[in-house]
């Protein structure tokens, strides 16, 4: 980590007049950077901000949980300003160190019970985009059984198993969904291996289309249904890229916004904190439609994901959140 931050400080120093008065930054989560999920989305988001304004960024990827405190305050030292945070799993150190630089903006993208102006924080109904390509895997599904694969077993996780059981039993009240996780710690997010014989196991008994909500692990996920000739459906990026021909949706979860956003309005002097809740109404969720996946959702299938998706921003479907719950997935 020292290293990491030595040069982020003698990037600092020879990054421009510009980026001097104004120097936004990004500290990445377990499971990487180019994860091909949610921190390569938040990378996409900072990549696009540099695009527009030419700007560059400091940067840091957690690779254990320990960096965490350290690397948040040794980038606020620097003059980093604002500072986006990846993950849940940084809250704490969030909370300590925003405190600690009261002049600083912080972002922070699955968060949404930080006290401090200074903080923006982001939270997704998950649960909501889960919904659409939950009813998408009822509507491939020749089997009657699909799957689940999460990385770390956590009320978030279940947030996206939840609303991908009740999109498929909207279609089919009959089809079985298996749900399994990766593991308890956080390097379930970075096991593709793992992934891949969750995801065998789950076709040997039955399963046609599988959902993966697992980081870095659902590279593994995805290759297995290619091998298999199966269905896998990807998160938070738009993934349909990776497997054309197996891949019938992703889940994106639009995090690339959030770091964008929060950069932008610092840098425009809009910044303003508090708690910022994206679902399908705000174009934070959604299932990603494109050329890739458009031989396997046939025009059938898009009509009825865009009536379900009318149907819950309208209000004629509310979808159960069992991470809000604190049970058993509602709605079920």
């Amino acid at each position: 980590m020292k290293r990491i931050l030595a040069f982020a400080a003698a990037a600092l120093s020879v990054a421009g007049t510009a980026a001097a008065q104004f120097q936004p930054a990004v500290i990445f989560d377990m499971g990487g950077k180019f994860d091909k999920s949610f921190n390569e989305s938040a990378y996409n988001g900072a990549e696009r901000f540099k695009a527009e304004t030419g700007i560059e960024y400091l940067e840091f990827e957690v690779t254990d949980p320990s960096q965490r405190e350290g690397a948040l305050r040794q980038m606020a030292e620097l003059g980093a300003n604002p500072i986006v945070v990846m993950g849940f799993a940084q809250a704490d150190a969030m909370a300590v160190v925003s405190a600690e630089f009261p002049d600083t903006n912080f972002g922070i993208v699955d968060v949404g019970w930080l006290g401090g102006d200074n903080i923006r924080q982001y939270v997704y109904k998950e649960h909501e985009g889960s919904f659409l390509v939950g009813a998408l895997a009822a509507m491939a599904s020749e089997s009657g059984v699909v799957s689940f694969v999460g990385g770390m077993e956590i009320p978030l996780i279940a947030r996206f198993a939840c609303g991908y059981k009740q999109g498929v039993h909207a279609v089919n009240p009959d089809i079985e969904v298996i749900v399994q996780y990766t593991g308890t710690t956080p390097a379930a997010w970075n096991d593709p291996t793992k992934g891949a014989e969750i995801t065998r196991s789950q076709f040997d008994r039955g399963a046609d289309v599988v959902f993966a909500a697992a980081g870095g692990t659902g590279v593994g996920v995805y290759q297995a249904a290619a091998d298999a000739g199966k269905l896998a459906i990807g998160v938070d990026s738009n993934q349909n890229y990776l497997h054309p021909g197996t891949m019938l949706s992703s889940m994106v979860k639009r995090v690339d916004n959030a770091v964008y956003d929060t950069f932008m309005a610092s840098m425009n002097d809009e910044f303003v904190g508090g708690v910022f809740s994206l679902g399908l109404a705000e174009e934070g969720v959604g299932a990603a439609m494109d050329d890739y996946n458009a031989e396997l959702v046939s025009a059938d299938m898009m009509a009825s994901v865009a009536d379900f998706e009318a149907a819950i921003i309208g209000g004629n479907i509310a979808v159960g959140d069992q991470m809000m719950d604190e049970g058993a997935c509602p709605n079920l």
